[in-house]
This record gives structure tokens, C-alpha cells and sequence, in this order.
């Protein structure tokens, strides 16, 4: 049941609205400002937390009867707002990624490495929705060693044309990213990733970089080592081939999360039968409101981002729009 107290008041099932918080990365620059107006710090930011409650970057609600509190503070004291789904964190994390720069070859590990080996952390299954991209460019996703010491030895002797796999890229393209897979965000890119809530990541490569404080980037070879699927197939390419259905298309789904894009064409109601959904416009503006058009109305841009909780009701936008959504893969107890 919903505490009688608040919950009772539709004005707190309203839409959840966070402020962003932005990190600077060697490899970041300046289009989270340019491409989204954000206002964000000095020098160059790589990454913009929209939706998170990761230790990290735990963002605050904007507006409304929440303001001011932390979404990991809503999860542990209004977890009906969240369909009173079980675990001991905000499961999801919504980034855009500006890399100026290329980002680091990397992977991360599933749930039960990181466990043991990162002080319970959660593993890091992520997607990737490709907003911009430059001309002929490229991301890597997925290598060619069909083994830990194949890998090791190509490592050892720099042969990373051949070991890595390149796969071309343009703006619209989608690539799932599987704990295991070996992965880097190539120059001129900016994607929309939506991932488990970790921060966990193991450098296998990074160009010879040095940091801030003038040394090289470390490295985690040892554990990359580890994690990578040596058996996982590469892709060739990015291109989205679920069939749009009334403006809906189906990106991913897997045992963390499910991932659509919706196009928004003058008017359309979506249903919530999930225990929270996170919403993203990547292009486009109008409005929203829940409870099926009957909430508080919410305009929308490029670049807003908010949590429709359990009991919002329907979403009924209005203005031309494109959104990914991302939500826990099985609906919401009928219970509440």
C-alpha cells in the first residue's frame, strides 16, 4: 500500500525531474553545452549523469514535492515510488557521452566478478544509442583473439589494428554492450548509453596517455584479461533492424533492463505498467503529463531527461519528439 499520508496526492506521483552532473574526462569537450545547453563546468567534460543515483554522481530531484533529495535517498525511503522493486540500489544509470577524444580500450566485468573483486559493486551491462557521429566514423566493439593468451600476446606486441574490431558508425545506430565485450568511443562521437548502475571499468589500452598529474593513465590488463568473452561473436554493424510499430521500436531487452525508442508525432499516450521508466528526449521539444494527459504538464527539449514512478499513470505527450526509454524488463506488481 502507499503511505496515506503523501502518496495519496497525485502531486507525488508526479514526473521525477533530476538535475545532471557533469564529468570532466581527458577525452571530453564542450557539446553537452553546445548540443544541449547545459550549463557545465570548466574544461573538458566528458560525460553528463542525467539519471543516476550511483555514489559517484547521485543526482537531485529539480522540482516538486522531492526537490532537493537524491534519487538514491527517493530509493531508500520511497521505494513505492519505484513499484517497490527489490535491490539495495537505484538499479539504471542514463548518460550522454561527448568524446571529443577517443575514450580508453576498455571492458567491464559481470555482476558476480564484480562482487568479489570490486567491494560488492554491481557488474556493467550497457547500450549505446548513437546520436552524432563524424563522417566515416568508426567505434570499436568486440575483438579477434580467440583467447586470453592470443590477447595478451597481440597486446604485448601493439597489434591493435588486428586485434580490435572497428565497426563504421552514423547517427541512429544501436550496439549492445554485454558485460566481457571489448569497447572505445571513437573521436567526434556522442552517444546516449544506458547501463546498470556501476562505474566499474578496466583499461586495456589507452593510446599512452598521461593524466592530470603527468603520468600515464593506469591500466588493468590482469583483470580485462579475466572478463573478456574470448567467445562472443563482433558485430559489423550498428544498424537498428526491430520493425517501428505505431512509433515504437524495441532496441534491447535484457535480465537489467529493457530499451525502446518512440517517435512523437503531434500527440501520443504511452503506457506505464512498469515500476519506474526513464525517459530521455534526444530530439525534439512539447510537453508531458502523467495520469494520462489529467497531470501537471512538463515541457520538454532536447536533452530532458526524467523518472515516470509506478503510479504516474499513462504519459500523454504532445509536439514532435524522439525518446528512448529505458525500464526494469518485467512489469510492476498489480498489488500496488
Amino acid at each position: 500500500m502507499l503511505d496515506l499520508d503523501k502518496n495519496t496526492d497525485s502531486l507525488y506521483n508526479d514526473l521525477i525531474f533530476l538535475k545532471p552532473l557533469f564529468h570532466n574526462k581527458i577525452w571530453g569537450g564542450r557539446r553537452l553545452a553546445e548540443e544541449y545547453g547545459y550549463d557545465i563546468p570548466e574544461g573538458s567534460v566528458g560525460e553528463c549523469w542525467a539519471i543516476s543515483a550511483h555514489p559517484n554522481g547521485d543526482c537531485e530531484v529539480a522540482s516538486g514535492a522531492y526537490a532537493g533529495k537524491t534519487l538514491s535517498k527517493l530509493w531508500e525511503t520511497h521505494r513505492e515510488l519505484f513499484g517497490n522493486a527489490e535491490g539495495d540500489r537505484f538499479p539504471l544509470l542514463i548518460k550522454i557521452l561527448d568524446a571529443k577524444d577517443d575514450l580508453s580500450v576498455q571492458v567491464h566485468p559481470d555482476d558476480e566478478y564484480a562482487a568479489e573483486h570490486e567491494n560488492g559493486s554491481l557488474g556493467k551491462s550497457e547500450c549505446w544509442y548513437i546520436l552524432e557521429a563524424k563522417q566515416n566514423g568508426d567505434i570499436v566493439v568486440g575483438q579477434n583473439a580467440s583467447s586470453k593468451e592470443e590477447f595478451a600476446e597481440l597486446v604485448k606486441q601493439g597489434k591493435w589494428s588486428q586485434l580490435l574490431n572497428y565497426v563504421p558508425i552514423k547517427p541512429g545506430d544501436f550496439f549492445r554492450i554485454d558485460p566481457g565485450t571489448v569497447h572505445a568511443i571513437r573521436t567526434g562521437t556522442l552517444i546516449l548509453e544506458t547501463q546498470q548502475s556501476s562505474d566499474i571499468t578496466y583499461r586495456v589500452y589507452d593510446y599512452d596517455r598521461l593524466g592530470d598529474d603527468g603520468k600515464p593513465r593506469d591500466l588493468h590488463l590482469a583483470q580485462s584479461l579475466e572478463v573478456i568473452d574470448y567467445a562472443q561473436e563482433a558485430p559489423t554493424s550498428g544498424a537498428i533492424t526491430a520493425p517501428e510499430i505505431d512509433g515504437k521500436t524495441e532496441l534491447m531487452s535484457c535480465k537489467y533492463f529493457s530499451v525502446e525508442k518512440y517517435e512523437i508525432q503531434k500527440i501520443k499516450t504511452i503506457a506505464q505498467p512498469w515500476p519506474f521508466m526513464c525517459v530521455s528526449v534526444i530530439e525534439g521539444e512539447g510537453t508531458v503529463c502523467a495520469d494520462g494527459g489529467k497531470g501537471c504538464e512538463h515541457k520538454l527539449y532536447k536533452g530532458s531527461h526524467f523518472i515516470a514512478p509506478a503510479l504516474s499513470g499513462d504519459l500523454h505527450f504532445v509536439g514532435t519528439m524522439t525518446l528512448i526509454v529505458s525500464h526494469l524488463p518485467q512489469p510492476r506488481s498489480t498489488a500496488l
